[in-house]
């Protein structure tokens, strides 16, 4: 899924010491500002931004950009190559291959971005109880996600997927997507709950947890008041990288048919469904390829512009 590199430089990161993210009153400079001023000045930082919008106007106005039904199927037109009728030709259907690619943003970035928060939801919240509590609890969560780790990411999909997922009936797709979104965030929680519990282990030790406790503050308040705003900076990072490995993780669950499936519009079944066409007729697997490929790259590189900002070594 994400470069483990980064993984691992994301939990030492989250050992060093955490400014706080608030802004303090007086001129004094807090980490999210000093963190814009870094990223504004970065080339890259602009250029994932600007592909990013693009990306997303896609995926909510896919009209802005193709007045074609992507389902509408002419099949004397099939395996037509690109012309100024349709730029991207048509699929082995003799749909427009544009026009797919296009509607195809909207499911698959549905499906990482969610999947992210689920991630974010589970991994976060184990790692911050596992960090504050400590003890039998910490034991208990750090054994259950290695476990998790120790099992490749594929052979659990396929495992899973083709334990639960509804294979015989015809379901709909919502249900298929909340299926794969499930499965993505079971098998990728382990790695942020990592991260979220050295960063709240770090913190929990700083002065101003040790005044909060002192003052009479419930865990609830310190966690939420004094920890998480404190151990966001590693999690963002890594849950903007995870945005861009989890479409790619969809179209490759979708090649392998054990993924999204029909009716669903996505560039991983576009893929899929023209993988065995490569040498017939490229184009209608290239271009929807290439739209996942440029997808995945901007979410690489706004992690890595952001996590080069916040990291503390290179200020």
């Amino acid at each position: 899924m994400s470069d483990p590199t980064a993984t691992q430089d994301l939990i030492k990161g989250a050992d060093e010491p955490a400014a706080s993210p608030v802004a303090v009153r007086g001129g004094q400079r807090s980490l999210w500002r000093d963190t814009w001023d870094i990223l504004k000045r970065r080339k890259i930082f602009w250029i994932s931004l600007v592909m990013l919008v693009v990306f997303l106007l896609m995926a909510a106005f896919p009209s802005l950009f193709t007045h074609k039904d992507p389902e509408y199927a002419t099949l004397a037109k099939s395996m037509e190559l690109p012309s100024a009728d349709a730029w991207f030709g048509y699929d082995l259907q003799g749909r427009d291959v544009y026009a797919r690619a296009v509607y195809g943003a909207r499911t698959s970035i549905i499906v990482g971005v969610l999947a992210t928060l689920a991630t974010v939801l589970l991994g976060g919240l184990t790692g911050v109880l596992a960090a504050y509590f400590g003890r039998w609890l910490d034991a208990i969560i750090s054994r259950v996600g290695e476990m998790f780790l120790g099992l490749p990411y594929v052979l659990g999909a396929i495992i899973i997927l083709g334990t639960v997922a509804p294979a015989q009936s015809n379901p709909g797709k919502a249900t298929i997507m909340a299926v794969v979104i499930i499965v993505l965030a079971l098998l990728g929680w382990p790695i942020l709950m990592r991260i979220a519990r050295s960063a709240v282990i770090q913190a929990k030790h700083q002065d101003y947890v040790q005044a909060a406790r002192a003052l009479g503050a419930g865990p609830l308040r310190i966690i939420f008041k004094h920890l998480l705003p404190n151990s966001l900076a590693p999690i963002l990072v890594y849950s903007t990288i995870t945005i861009g490995s989890y479409i790619g993780a969809e179209a490759t669950l979708s090649l392998l048919g054990i993924g999204l499936r029909s009716p669903v519009i996505s560039w991983g079944i576009a893929i899929a469904d023209h993988a065995s066409y490569i040498r017939t007729a490229p184009h209608a697997m290239f271009f929807p390829a290439g739209f996942l490929s440029l997808c995945v790259l901007t979410f690489v590189m706004l992690g890595e512009a952001v996590r080069d900002a916040l990291d503390p070594k290179l200020r």
